[in-house]
């Protein structure tokens, strides 16, 4: 008997992928979603686009951020619900928003430190995507330090925010911030199998776990390399 890299699902009468290539396809979404967001900022920043809409529209980065928390809200409670093409259709629009409000990044720090700290955290996501696909070790119990650690830096983003005096803190909790996504890194790349196996023999669930794990890995990405860009980061004059 020959081997067929692909399964059958008799009950729903159609061939479904292998766990390798359903883990291949959630990463090319997480490549096509950075690919739109860097596109879209780099198209803001060199058109001045960006620059002419802040100068307009003071508030359209405020609007952005409400209509991104949105987005991932809703696909975080919804997305076993929605239609796959929906889906899809709020990730790449969650894409296009996120590049929208990265392109200011362009106009405080050099070019050359974002290029560099952009390579870093793809060079850093790899290493801990990779471990986390590799390794044997379970990391489900790494879910609550995870969890409390991003409390933990969001509310001291926000007190930071509003109170003097915390600058000395602000290098410290940048190495904190780019621990803690290494770590979801590798706990969402792990998660690709549970939900595959969760999900297999469905392969429209499937395909919407596969982006939903992709909103995951992508906002993993781009907070460290936001993370990585602040802390080594030359800041234009």
């Amino acid at each position: 008997m020959s081997f067929d890299p692909y399964e059958f699902d008799r009950s729903l009468g159609q061939v479904q992928e292998t766990q390798g290539q359903y883990t291949v396809k959630t990463f090319l979404w997480v490549v096509l979603g950075l690919l739109i967001t860097f596109g879209v900022a780099m198209l803001g920043w060199v058109t001045n686009l960006t620059l002419i809409a802040l100068i307009h529209f003071p508030y359209i980065m405020l609007v952005t951020t409400i209509v991104t928390f949105g987005l991932a809200l809703t696909m975080s409670l919804r997305i076993e619900k929605m239609r796959v093409g929906t889906a899809i259709a709020m990730f790449i629009i969650f894409a296009v928003a996120e590049g929208c409000m990265m392109s200011t990044i362009l106009y405080v720090y050099q070019f050359g430190s974002v290029i560099f700290a952009f390579l870093a955290a793809a060079l850093y996501f790899v290493l801990l995507a990779a471990y986390g696909h590799f390794t044997k070790t379970d990391l489900s119990g790494l879910r609550l330090i995870l969890i409390s650690g991003l409390l933990f830096v969001v509310l001291f983003g926000i007190v930071s925010s509003f109170i003097p005096g915390f600058g000395a803190m602000d290098r410290i909790m940048c190495l904190v911030g780019i621990a803690l996504f290494l770590g979801y890194t590798a706990y969402d790349t792990q998660k690709i199998k549970a939900y595959y196996q969760y999900y297999s023999g469905y392969p429209d669930l499937l395909a919407k776990a596969s982006i939903f794990s992709a909103l995951q890995l992508y906002l993993d990405f781009l907070n460290l390399f936001l993370r990585l860009l602040r802390y080594m980061g030359k800041r234009n004059n």
